[in-house]
């Protein structure tokens, strides 16, 4: 009978059944079938997978530059004036021109129209260049097709201001690490409006005379000396050596900067904004005056405040 296993004679079909009827081992000869092959691969390694494709696109497209965010500010180093109004104003204040730059076929409009004409009657070169030249040139600045250089500022020596200062019985202003040049160009613009003989500065961990600092002073950096000290506390220990008032300027100063009086040669001192006067700067001082305000208002800004200790030591003065 057909499928009947239970006949004379038959035998069972199948694999791996041997003539005594056990079935037979494999002999290791699927061991290699059944061992792992490791970690599933990611997705964007399989070559047939959607995310493989989108990782060979993106690696075969050129990397983008990130864009400039114009709110970042321009990249132009510290000697550059750019932008349109920012030329015009520097040009109005007296600012020293290296050289002038206005990029070939830009739109004019009155902003630089007036610089066009500031140039022509005050005999000014402006360079055209390609605006690409203008982008190298200022580094990568928003400078829309107009920009300054400005020469290198050549700073004083302190020594020299203290001598000239000592023999005059004139006023100096020393500012302890003030960091905003638009500070520092305001007490410089203040110093001169109170005939100080100059200003001294740190050289480092402080704003320096970078353009910002010279539109702040309204021309006035151009004709007061600025000295730049290594050692801002030697300088006001040379000061005190040469016979200098040292009138440190601080909130919680002991007197009232209304009844300081000071004969022959001073300084005041002036501290950074938010931190105010060093310890080290204090301690150089003879006396540390306040200006008095309403309990309503914290402090005043630097460049501020300096300006109303110089009028107030101005009435005080020979």
């Amino acid at each position: 009978m057909a499928g009947n296993s239970q006949r004379r004679g038959a035998r069972q079909r199948g694999r791996g059944v041997g003539p005594s009827g056990n079935t037979a081992g494999s002999g290791g000869r699927s061991r290699r079938a059944l061992e792992g092959k490791g970690p599933t691969p990611k997705a964007e390694d399989r070559v047939y997978h959607a995310a493989y494709k989108a990782k060979q696109a993106k690696l075969r497209r050129p990397e983008a530059k990130p864009e400039r965010s114009r709110a970042a500010g321009p990249a132009a180093g510290a000697d550059w004036v750019v932008g349109r109004n920012a030329v015009l104003e520097a040009l109005q204040a007296g600012l020293p021109i290296k050289a002038a730059y206005v990029a070939e076929g830009v739109e004019r409009d009155a902003r630089l129209r007036d610089i066009l004409a500031y140039a022509a009657e005050h005999s000014l070169s402006l360079l055209s260049v390609t605006r690409n030249e203008l982008d190298r040139l200022t580094g990568g600045a928003v400078h829309q097709g107009a920009a300054l250089k400005l020469p290198p500022y050549e700073y004083a020596h302190p020594l020299d201001l203290i001598a000239a200062a000592a023999a005059a019985d004139g006023l100096l202003v020393a500012c302890d690490h003030l960091t905003d040049p638009h500070n520092l160009g305001a007490v410089i613009r203040s110093a001169a409006g109170f005939g100080a003989v100059g200003v001294i500065i740190p050289a480092r961990r402080s704003a320096q005379l970078t353009a910002a600092a010279w539109k702040a002073s309204a021309g006035a950096a151009a004709r007061l000396p600025v000295a730049q000290a290594s050692n801002l506390n030697q300088a006001l220990a040379q000061c005190r050596e040469a016979g200098f008032t040292v009138i440190g300027l601080a909130g919680d100063g002991a007197a009232d900067i209304a009844e300081v009086t000071a004969d022959g040669p001073a300084v005041l001192v002036v501290g950074a904004e938010g931190a105010g006067l060093s310890r080290l700067a204090r301690e150089r001082c003879d006396i540390v005056a306040r200006i008095p305000i309403a309990n309503t208002l914290e402090s005043l800004n630097a460049s501020v405040a300096t300006g109303i200790a110089l009028y107030e030591l101005s009435h005080r003065r020979p």
